[in-house]
């Protein structure tokens, strides 16, 4: 994907700063370092420049038309991204007044386990970016920073979010008296967004602009253009699209709506305490059953410390892997010498394991085993591990699943209803001041 060069949406940023003539008789680098370098927000105490506005259109500009989705008008397009910079400025100052930080390390780990979920190396990945128009120093702090993001979110938020044992039977009772367990829904929305505190004047507005937009909406107007243009969303400049959702994860206030939807069909106004809300269904799929491959296996688990150091145990491993392979008991073994104590107090046994039930190098050396092999002494984050497959079997783990799911649907639904109220309230208590308007 390339980025759009810096200078290509300079013509932008003049028009909406309203220069003068006077200003274009100046020499044209002097201009574009006078527009690039002036204030366009002030925020608290901070403030936004017209750079990052700059760089930031940059990257929404190409990753619209890198969807082959049409741009809405650079004064609707400079609006939305300003709104997202506003709301991530409030929360980096969170993070600044809270001490949260992202050291390197925990960055470039970051970043390593980006290149390894795209097959690369962590220097082909960044060859790759930089390839496509990325500075790399850039894309780091930008990582960082939605890592910092993610952090305050958690303090903020992660802890108001609780999934009780009824609330889960609550929704697969739902679920399966309904019929769609397992069903999602590809979702699309659009928010006329009311003020904490509204009068009523501006009530009446938000409905009537609300009004209008549903009636172009059925009309046949197209949804993703209209939601760029007009949703007050977090989710404006992705067309309004919120991903797939089960009836689970879909807020509440849309459940009813959702369930009766054909794919193609626009709701009407739901109204809700933060304003008025348009959705739409893109899409519909599953209810398949979740069938998985399992595997039985024990393990002899012994973990570094103060005195013992990596090849001390290692070397210990190798022995017991010696012992077992001339015949002495795994069972035995693992009760008086494993280190995790829960496993170790049944001979070693893990009980069935399903995938992603474990961390990656355990899992990958399961896969490798055959039934009744010992495995040379293995590291993982938890120490060193001796590996013994006992049998495997295909298992319809349907219900397992869906009672773990509706766990976490019930938990990432109250999330994102939680994050809506909170941001709202960040960006209302704010002081914020545009000057896209001043030279």
């Amino acid at each position: 994907m390339k980025f759009i060069t810096t200078l290509s949406v300079l013509p932008l940023l003049f028009a909406i700063a309203g220069t003068h003539g006077a200003d274009l008789a100046t020499p044209a680098t002097n201009t574009a370092s006078r527009e690039l370098n002036r204030v366009v927000a002030i925020v608290n105490d901070d403030v936004i420049l017209a750079s990052e506005l700059n760089d930031e259109i940059a990257a929404i500009v190409a990753q619209l038309r890198a969807k082959g989705t049409e741009l809405p008008e650079q004064s609707v397009l400079v609006k939305q991204v300003l709104e997202r910079l506003v709301l991530k400025q409030l929360q980096l100052e969170i993070a600044s007044r809270g001490g949260i930080t992202v050291d390197d390390a925990t960055l470039n780990s970051k970043l390593q386990e980006m290149a390894r979920d795209n097959n690369l190396s962590l220097t082909d990945f960044r060859a790759v970016l930089e390839r496509d128009g990325y500075d790399y120093g850039g894309f780091r702090e930008e990582v960082r920073q939605q890592m910092l993001i993610n952090q305050v979110r958690a303090q903020m938020i992660g802890n108001r979010v609780q999934v009780s044992d009824l609330e889960a039977d609550n929704l697969l009772a739902t679920l399966k008296a309904s019929g769609e367990s397992g069903v999602q829904y590809h979702l699309a929305h659009i928010l006329i967004a009311i003020p904490e505190a509204a009068s009523p004047e501006q009530i009446q507005a938000a409905e009537q602009r609300a009004q209008d937009i549903e009636a172009r909406l059925q009309g046949g107007a197209d949804f993703t253009q209209i939601a760029i243009a007009e949703s007050d969303a977090q989710t404006a400049l992705e067309g309004g699209d919120i991903g797939w959702r089960s009836l689970g994860q879909v807020p509440s206030l849309f459940l009813d709506t959702v369930k009766d939807m054909q794919v193609g069909a626009v709701s009407g106004l739901i109204r809700s305490a933060g304003g008025y809300h348009i959705i739409t269904l893109l899409e519909k799929r599953g209810g398949e059953r979740h069938v998985v491959n399992q595997t039985r296996a024990r393990h002899i688990l012994i973990k570094p410390d103060t005195i013992n150091t990596d090849e001390d145990i290692r070397l210990r491993m190798e022995q017991l892997v010696t012992r077992i392979r001339g015949g002495e008991d795994f069972e035995t073994l693992a009760r008086s010498h494993s280190q995790d104590t829960m496993s170790a107090a049944k001979g070693g046994d893990l009980g069935w394991i399903s995938p992603g039930d474990t961390v990656p190098e355990f899992e990958k050396a399961l896969e490798k085993l055959e039934p009744g092999v010992i495995s040379a002494p293995l590291k993982s984050q938890f120490g060193w591990h001796i590996i013994q497959v006992q049998e495997r079997r295909t298992h319809d783990s349907t219900e397992e699943f869906e009672r773990s799911r509706a766990r976490q649907l019930i938990k990432s639904r109250k999330y994102d209803e939680e994050l809506f109220l909170w941001l709202r309230r960040l960006r209302d208590e704010a002081y914020v001041e545009y000057r896209l308007d001043n030279a």
